[in-house]
């Protein structure tokens, strides 16, 4: 089993957040708007139990470097860029697994679409 479904899960959808990432020059010159979705898998029983903010995932802080780690270091492929973020989440202790839906909806495609999207998901020990 890939841990999935086994755990609590807390969502964060609709990130937006701005970056030069991309094959073409003017997609990292000019720069575009990525969109994050993360689901988190962690146990929130002890945060229950404590109403402690320490005892589960500030999510404004993983916000804030989710928002860092896609503003920074442009890459060709949203494939890297989805790995990136997935490192972050996975960066806290309380986390076990994590989703990353990585949107790119004004991708250079000569056609009438309204999303690309790639979506992956990792765990703690077993995808780093």
């Amino acid at each position: 089993m890939d841990g999935v479904g086994m755990t609590d899960e807390l969502t964060i959808s609709g990130l937006e957040c701005w970056g030069h990432h991309g094959v073409f020059d003017f997609e990292r010159s000019r720069g575009q708007k990525f969109v994050v979705d993360l689901t988190l898998g962690l146990d929130t029983r002890p945060a229950a139990a404590s109403d402690d903010l320490q005892d589960t995932v500030d999510y404004g802080s993983l916000v804030a470097r989710v928002e860092q780690a896609v503003g920074s270091d442009p890459v060709d492929l949203i494939e890297k860029l989805a790995q990136r973020l997935a490192d972050v989440a996975l960066e806290h202790d309380r986390v076990e697994w994590v989703r990353v839906r990585l949107h790119k909806p004004d991708a250079p495609i000569d056609a009438t679409f309204r999303d690309v999207a790639l979506t992956i998901t990792r765990n703690k020990g077993t995808d780093q």
